[in-house]
């Protein structure tokens, strides 16, 4: 099967694009696996295949596939790098300035910025309302807090680990986060370094510990896991994508650790947040709906050909 492709990304957290809008394309999950393997394929984060949307007021829909070939309900860079493909090939009216995309997760308004070719530079997304309520997160335990409007939540649940016991705050942006801020580095276990005298949020084994509490039985769709420490500049943060491992950055992922650190205390209702490859910024404004704003590059565009017998695969990109 020959494809055509384009592989864009967000802040390093990249994806592989197929125009589908014909309806016609059913990738199986060893064939997602091979297009998103940095050694046999293209490599990526992800799918996205770009479909028609069922609702008239959206252009598009966004069918986002994780790299381990799992269905995912969304995704903050993808849906930014969604509005970079439609725009930039005419889908979507460059002078517009906004349109609205249909993901597993509801309609998602974007207004964009170009440059002076028409091509799109940022985009912001509303991300809409976060959902708190632990049997939507969903997260198997009870609400022991509430935010300032009434929202009961899960408020820093302490789960055991095989290197002490780690506390998350759990958030839905149409997909599961869990979010622990660590406050000092001291009480992490040295076990989690490959120096125990350089602490820090870059050097944490995030690999061992971000898949240990993704398939966590608290969390029974599984869980994005997020690490994260407020600074003087933002919030800073790694995550480990569920079905996919950890990844340069996660647009979901920004927004829960953002609402997580203001229902902590931690933080005020806006933030730069500070990922690996770069920084988003992202409010959660009094009406109670997430925006996310930050950057989406294409990095080339070309044809494959998915070969008839598809080679070993280990799981992910």
């Amino acid at each position: 099967m020959e494809l055509n492709f384009a592989k864009l990304h967000g802040l390093g957290n990249d994806f592989v694009f197929i125009d589908d809008f014909s309806r016609e394309l059913e990738l199986t999950t060893e064939q997602v696996r091979w297009l998103c393997d940095r050694h046999f394929g293209i490599g990526g984060d992800g799918v996205i295949l770009v479909r028609p949307s069922a609702n008239p007021a959206c252009a598009a829909y966004m069918h986002y596939i994780n790299s381990d070939g799992t269905l995912a309900q969304m995704c903050g860079n993808g849906v930014r790098c969604f509005a970079k493909f439609l725009v930039d090939r005419g889908f979507v009216n460059a002078q517009d300035g906004a349109f609205v995309a249909d993901t597993l997760a509801g309609p998602r308004p974007i207004s964009f910025t170009t440059d002076e070719a028409g091509l799109l530079t940022s985009a912001t997304v509303d991300m809409g309302r976060p959902v708190l309520d632990p049997a939507e997160v969903p997260v198997d335990a009870p609400a022991n807090a509430a935010s300032d409007q009434g929202a009961a939540f899960v408020k820093e649940l302490p789960l055991e680990s095989p290197w002490g016991t780690f506390r998350f705050t759990c958030v839905s942006m149409g997909n599961p986060h869990a979010i622990c801020f660590v406050d000092s580095w001291d009480e992490v276990s040295d076990a989690l370094f490959a120096d125990p005298a350089e602490k820090s949020l870059e050097t944490l084994d995030l690999d061992a510990v971000g898949a240990f509490f993704e398939r966590h039985e608290a969390f029974p769709e599984k869980v994005n896991v997020e690490f994260a420490v407020t600074a003087d500049d933002g919030i800073h943060m790694r995550v480990f994508e569920r079905g996919c491992g950890e990844t340069l950055a996660c647009g979901t992922g920004a927004c829960a650790t953002n609402v997580a650190a203001f229902l902590t205390g931690r933080a005020t209702r806006e933030n730069d947040l500070v990922l690996r490859g770069g920084t988003l910024h992202v409010r959660w404004a009094d009406d109670g709906h997430v925006m996310m704003t930050g950057p989406a590059a294409e990095s080339f565009a070309g044809t494959v050909e998915l070969p008839v017998e598809l080679p070993r695969l280990s799981t992910g990109a």
